[in-house]
This record gives structure tokens, sequence and C-alpha cells, in this order.
């Protein structure tokens, strides 16, 4: 099957917001392991489902917009996020999806003074649930694209890792976990963001030198840290998958 084929069932539900911002690694991975999954994109006509009820786990990728944004699709992907709460089913959130996690389980989001784009250290708790999600490396280089995120957590929840700019960047919550990085990163998907980057980030990278790489940081970076990422992402993967009901 195809993750587009929605006639056949599928072990996970991806819910995607822009075009440009797909499920790149995870795709890879899910198919390496032989997962079925199902892909819906709102911004290319697809509408998600009304439940989330057959699936064994949820993932909600990325895009340009602010949780807090006045759109019904955000809405219904918070309602589709507590529900795969309700019923067990595991949920990991990049970027955006880690916002719409907080937002639906009770935290808030909001602007952060400034934003983070490129290979940055985030700095990891030492815990038993940090050490499992994200590994043994205390300051392990991931790679962002944000300026909101989630900055009041959870009742209940866990928070994993931190960053000079983003005191939160990671928090666990029962079977959940939320990222405010792109552990689903690819360099294609960099290039694409690259090529229309917005209207911020050439001024972003003026302001901002700590926090967002220019154009040739940024490739560079990638070809130092996208193994390790990968390797990253592979494990984050591994520990959500093992929650997955039977």
């Amino acid at each position: 099957m195809t993750p587009t084929d929605f006639s056949a069932p599928a072990d996970v539900l991806v819910l995607q917001h822009l075009v440009e911002d797909g499920p790149g690694f995870l795709g890879e991975w899910l198919d390496a392991q032989g997962i079925t999954w199902h892909v819906r994109c709102t911004e290319a006509g697809e509408s998600y489902p009304a439940s989330v009820r057959g699936y064994r786990g949820l993932a909600v990728l990325g895009g340009a917009w602010s949780a807090n944004d006045d759109r019904p699709t955000l809405r219904q992907a918070e309602t589709l996020i507590l529900e795969a709460d309700a019923l067990g089913i595991p949920v990991i959130g990049h970027c955006l999806g880690g916002q719409l996690m907080a937002r639906a389980f009770g935290g808030r989001v909001e602007r952060l003074p400034q934003p983070e784009v490129g290979w940055l250290s985030i700095h990891r708790k030492d815990s038993a649930a940090a050490r499992e999600w994200l590994g043994d490396s205390l300051q392990p280089t991931v790679y962002q694209w944000h300026q909101d995120s989630f900055v009041v957590l959870p009742p209940g929840a866990e928070l994993l890792a931190s960053s000079a700019v983003c005191p939160h960047q990671a928090f666990a919550l029962r079977q959940h976990l939320a990222m405010q990085f792109h552990i689903e990163i690819t360099p294609d998907k960099i290039g694409d963001w690259l090529e229309q980057p917005g209207e911020a980030y050439p001024v972003n990278v003026l302001l901002h030198r700590d926090s967002v790489q220019d154009p040739a940081s940024m490739n560079a970076a990638t070809l130092r840290h996208q193994s390790d990422s990968k390797a990253m992402a592979d494990r984050i993967y591994r520990v959500w998958r093992s929650r997955w009901p039977g």
C-alpha cells in the first residue's frame, strides 16, 4: 500500500499541515520497518479523519504556522491528539506538532524572544525518561526552524531537554513525546526550505547570528550532523513504537 491509500488499514496516522513540511525521515523509517501508514496533508486538500480509532501510533508534523493561529485544521489536530491519548495511542509531535500537543494537554505556546534556525545543540536533562527517549549524549545537535515554543508544559509533563534560546525543547507525558526540533529532517527538506525560506529568515540571519544560521553554515553543518540526527531519530521512533498498543 501507499501512505495515501486510505482504503486499507494502517498502523500509523501522520498529520501533515503544509506540502513543504512532509514526513521526511519519519516516512523513510516507517517504510524500512515495514510499518503501514497513512499521511493526510490538509494543504493538499486531504481532510484529517474524524477519528484515530484503529491506528496504533499518531505522528504530527511541523509547519510555518503558529499553533495559536485560528485555523480549524489545527483545532482538529488537537482533538485527534486528545482522542489518541484517551485510546492509549502514543503521539509524537515535531515542532508545530509538539506545540499542538502542548496546547491540547493544557500547556501554553508563545513567541520566543528570538528564533532558532539551523543545527543547534540542546541540553538533555539527566533523567531516565530523557535518556530513554533522546539517548546518552548530554548535548546532542538537532535541527531547528521555529520562533514559537511551548513556554508552559502541560500538567504532569516531564521536561527532557532545553536550550539557551528555548527553555522547553522536548517533553514526555504518559506514552507521548513532544519535540520543538525537527528529528525527521533530511537534506532534501533543508534544501526545499532554503529555496523558499520566507521573508523573516534573511533578516533573522543578520539579527540573531547566535541562533540563526546562514545557508552556507547550515549546509556545512548538515554534512557534520545528519548522520547523528538520523541515529537519534531511529532511537526516538523505536521508543515511540514500543509504546504502541498490541
